[in-house]
């Protein structure tokens, strides 16, 4: 019985996001446009896209599995500071995005947000950052795409890698339908990775992320650990602070 319901919720497992009203306003330091993208058919993506006055390049960031962009907002408004234009969108079913959630779907609308910025935007003017679930998603566009570099926050080898670690006694490679595989999209990654991750994580462990950083391009990756981190206070730690401000100067 649980093994089914592994199978059938496996949805509300991973994916806990929080919906707006679409009249909902959203409220924020820096200025900022609303858009909503068309990405399929009955599929509309709702994202923030935050301007600074003289951006060094522009960051598109995939968030993690909960919440919406009212929150992930505030989160982008940091590398805003940094003096990057910033675009983040909500999945499917998140915030004020509709649509029905699959694994094809997150990187289609990924690919989508990707081609737009390319309207505005050089290719090797745009950065990838993924933080949680969306270091997979960041890890598959910069796998078919030539951005300037791929940073990745708290990454997993494989969705897969993370559930046999949690439910070690399920044979979750049968059960599983979304895999994220970042092992195999790093190997075709041909721009600078980054890599945060903290010791004390207790959502995506740490050697999973040691995984994926042993199949990466060895002269491409830098691996940064956050001794003590753990899934959701990396910022509060004066490394992550360093290797963030180093490498998007």
């Amino acid at each position: 019985m649980i093994g089914a319901s592994l199978y059938f919720l496996q949805e509300k497992i991973l994916f806990l996001p929080s919906t707006l009203a679409q009249d909902y306003q959203y409220d924020f330091r820096y200025p900022f446009e609303e858009l909503f993208f068309e990405t399929a058919e009955n599929v509309s993506i709702n994202a923030i896209h935050f301007k600074s006055e003289n951006p060094k390049g522009v960051i598109l960031y995939f968030h993690g599995n909960a919440g919406d962009l009212s929150r992930w907002g505030i989160i982008g408004e940091h590398f805003v500071s940094l003096n990057y234009d910033v675009l983040i969108m909500d999945y499917r079913t998140y915030g004020k995005s509709t649509g029905t959630l699959s694994e094809q779907g997150f990187y289609d609308d990924a690919d989508f947000c990707y081609n737009y910025l390319l309207k505005f935007y050089s290719e090797d003017d745009i950065v990838l950052y993924g933080r949680s679930l969306g270091t997979g998603i960041a890890t598959y566009l910069a796998s078919k795409h030539q951005p300037r570099q791929l940073i990745l926050e708290t990454p997993y080898y494989s969705i897969l890698d993370v559930a046999k670690h949690r439910f070690p006694i399920f044979p979750v490679s049968a059960l599983l339908k979304y895999k994220f595989p970042s092992n195999e999209f790093i190997t075709k990654v041909n721009c600078p990775i980054t890599m945060f991750h903290g010791t004390d994580d207790n959502v995506i462990p740490y050697s999973s992320a040691q995984k994926l950083k042993a199949v990466s391009p060895k002269l491409l990756t830098h691996f940064i650990t956050i001794d003590g981190g753990e899934h959701n206070n990396l910022i509060s730690f004066e490394n992550y602070k360093d290797g963030i401000i180093s490498i998007l100067e």
